[in-house]
């Protein structure tokens, strides 16, 4: 008897290969694509992977137009940047062919079920799903593989259906509606200008702009502090009314207490708990990571999904805070005993493990925790999540930590203050989580009664400020608040604005072209923008896994929302192509040009560069290197914006002029002239660029002739 399975990733195709059987074969087709072989109960099994997904959703009409009736193809034929996945399909096409039964072993998760189904239904044929069944794991453990392997269950179809009509809604919000956007500004404009909105995408892009003119049209309006500070161990006590927004009450009782002394009026000592933290769901993990490294959400993401590859991590896409009782606690710590540092805190645990449970719930998978199994080797960032995921769920283990808190109030000739103090009584959990810092202040020696000599009275005036910047972290928490978008997906959504450079910076600022974009859908067609109707579809889609509705309505009431927003498009064409056109010019303005006129980025055949809008009476350009990014931040020197180049460690901010600071440079605007152009009779002009002096055109860019100085004479006559 011969049986396939289909995994999702070729780590996890090594992973259930050997714990099905030892003494799998590795085999590699076409030199490039590993899958195994193996004997397990008398059946010979051949062990696959895709790489993610293999088949995309196209129109079945011509591509990049509006359509409403898709189908699934390979994805290397969607894509290019998809190639990579051929080989893997060809594999599954060649090995899957004709078996005598299917297991699908893709993770246990909406895109997963999909992942494999596509793959069984399409590559070996629709009467595979007939011989199929599924393995349901959330750890790549032997002890995990095997039980899912000998306890399958049936193929869920409602997460299929769900997954299906994910990607049919993705593909009429995302690309039909983008090519729409799009051929507004090149009807009305001639130009070309991509762009992209999205189900999810263009409601998120929605909160950024509304915070940001939150923190524009933000008036802040001032208020006063009132504190003191004692003589005795310079304590600072400050008044009890706080926030003091009238003036002349904050004088009052400034003038009041001025050279006076503080009598200690009440002194009250309570205790308080604060319980163990709940275990990691994947925004949990993420927005702890967050705070503890920096690390952005997609960061934690991968090193996440890398750790639970390699089996040394539960599967990270879950919304559960609950450890269920048959993961064998005392199994895990068993094995993570094994590592000195993790063992100094395990020895600790109390005899009854019983883990302070969040209230979140998954179905599907539990929270994330470490399986036991110790890494051998990780690279920094799996070590830092790794590591952060094993004390959490060590600290959910221990009791509360125990606070005692002292409240002093104190009179200054009537007028009320205060200081408070709190120290630690007992660490409990807070002892065993290294990523919480433990306040422990010393009371000072003081008791009701007694005088206290007032070294200086303040007062601080001060102003309220706007509502701060989202970060990666806090939008995450957004969303999921919102109910917008999914815990796989929310990274990738952040992600995808920035790479639109619709967004920029760790504290997120939307750009002229994100908020315009924004501004012009709230005009022509708010539904597209509308949280209430993403978060409804959501709510539909979650529907399908229950049975509450079907497939087929989803999809239906989705494709009718389109409709209706693309009618509103086609209404007003020629407002949003202008207004769209007009947001791309202003978002690529980059800075003053000496001459009066704006520096604005451009794309040219030789790549990125910037260009004076007074071109051709002036000809001041600048080129950019591949990947540089112009920032708010001009140079000290010139005055010309900076830009931000190359990668990694390598990634440095430098001005915009390559011969900003050295010394006989001529300036770009006024370049020597060595010649008329062959190609249109244009002056030819002594450039600088990043690899040396060159010759170019000065009708650049519409002419693009350019050749080096040794090659001057030649190509001119």
């Amino acid at each position: 008897m011969h049986e396939v399975i289909i995994c999702e990733k070729p780590s996890s195709a090594e992973k259930i290969a050997k714990a099905l059987s030892p003494s799998a074969k590795k085999k590699v087709y076409n030199k490039k694509v590993k899958y195994w072989e193996l004997t397990r109960d008398s059946k010979d099994i051949t062990v696959l992977s895709g790489v993610g997904h293999l088949y995309s959703l196209i129109p079945k009409e011509a591509r990049y137009r509006v359509s409403f009736n898709l189908h699934w193809v390979p994805s290397y034929e969607a894509s290019k940047a998809s190639s990579f996945t051929k080989n893997y399909l060809r594999a599954i096409k060649k090995f899957g062919k004709d078996a005598d039964a299917y297991i699908h072993a893709c993770d246990y998760d909406v895109e997963g079920t999909l992942i494999g189904y596509n793959a069984l239904k399409y590559a070996c044929g629709a009467d595979s799903l007939k011989k199929a069944s599924r393995m349901k794991f959330s750890t790549l453990t032997k002890k995990d593989i095997i039980d899912a392997y000998e306890n399958r269950i049936d193929i869920d179809m409602h997460q299929v259906d769900n997954g299906i009509a994910r990607h049919i809604l993705d593909y009429y919000f995302g690309m039909n509606i983008s090519i729409a956007l799009s051929d507004s500004v090149r009807k009305t404009k001639h130009r070309f200008l991509k762009l992209s909105v999205g189900r999810v995408q263009t409601p998120t892009l929605s909160i950024l702009v509304n915070r940001e003119k939150e923190i524009r049209e933000f008036v802040p309006e001032p208020y006063w502090n009132i504190k003191a500070i004692l003589d005795f161990e310079d304590i600072e006590i400050k008044h009890v009314a706080g926030n003091i927004f009238d003036r002349e009450l904050a004088e009052e009782i400034f003038d009041k207490c001025n050279g006076k002394d503080a009598v200690v009026d009440e002194i009250e000592i309570s205790n308080s708990r604060t319980k163990p933290p709940v275990p990691f769901n994947l925004s949990g993990l993420q927005a702890e990571a967050y705070s503890v490294f920096g690390f952005s959400p997609k960061r934690t993401q991968i090193a996440a999904q890398n750790l639970y590859s390699a089996g040394y991590t539960s599967y990270p896409r879950t919304s559960s805070q609950k450890l269920p009782e048959s993961l064998g606690f005392e199994s895990i710590f068993k094995q993570l005993s094994a590592n000195h540092e993790f063992k100094k805190h395990i020895d600790q645990l109390p005899s009854r493990l019983k883990p302070n449970n969040g209230k979140k719930e998954d179905a599907a998978h539990p929270p994330i925790h470490p399986t036991g199994i110790l890494p051998t080797k990780l690279n920094s960032d799996e070590q830092k999540i790794y590591n952060l995921i094993v004390y959490r769920f060590i600290a959910v283990f221990f009791d509360a930590a125990k606070f005692e808190t002292m409240k002093t109030t104190l009179d200054i000739e009537g007028e009320k203050f205060k200081f408070s103090r709190r120290r630690v009584t007992y660490k409990g959990w807070m002892e065993h989580y290294p990523f919480k810092k433990i306040d422990n202040e010393r009371f000072p020696d003081v008791k009701e009664g007694d005088i206290m000599s007032v070294k200086e009275l303040i007062s601080e005036e001060k102003e309220t400020k706007p509502p701060a910047r989202y970060n990666q972290a806090s939008l995450i928490k957004e969303l999921e608040k919102k109910n917008l978008g999914t815990k796989a997906t929310r990274a990738d959504i952040i992600d995808k604005l920035y790479d639109r450079k619709y967004i920029e910076g760790s504290k997120i600022e939307v750009n002229t072209l994100g908020e315009d974009l924004i501004d012009t859908l709230d005009t022509y067609c708010k539904n597209l923008t509308s949280e209430k109707l993403t978060r409804s579809l959501e709510i539909k889609l979650e529907d399908i896994n229950t049975d509450k509705t079907t497939k087929d309505s989803v999809v239906s009431e989705g494709e009718k929302e389109v409709k209706e927003i693309l009618i509103d498009i086609d209404k007003n064409i020629k407002g949003i192509g202008s207004k769209l056109y007009e947001a791309y010019q202003a978002s690529n303005i980059v800075g003053e040009c000496s001459c009066g006129g704006k520096l604005v980025k451009r794309s040219g055949s030789y790549g990125d560069f910037v260009g004076c809008t007074n071109y051709p009476d002036c000809k001041v350009t600048y080129s950019l290197p591949v990947n540089a990014n112009v920032i708010k931040k001009t140079c000290d020197k010139c005055g010309l914006p900076m830009i931000v180049a190359g990668k990694g460690k390598n990634r440095q901010e430098m001005c915009l002029d390559p011969n900003c600071g050295k010394e006989n440079t001529q300036p770009r605007g006024n370049r020597e002239v060595v010649g008329k152009c062959p190609k249109c009779g244009k002056d030819l002009l002594k450039r600088s660029g990043r690899f040396g002096e060159f010759v170019g055109c000065s009708g650049f860019p519409r002419c693009k002739f350019t050749c080096s100085l040794d090659e001057l004479e030649s190509k001119v006559n």
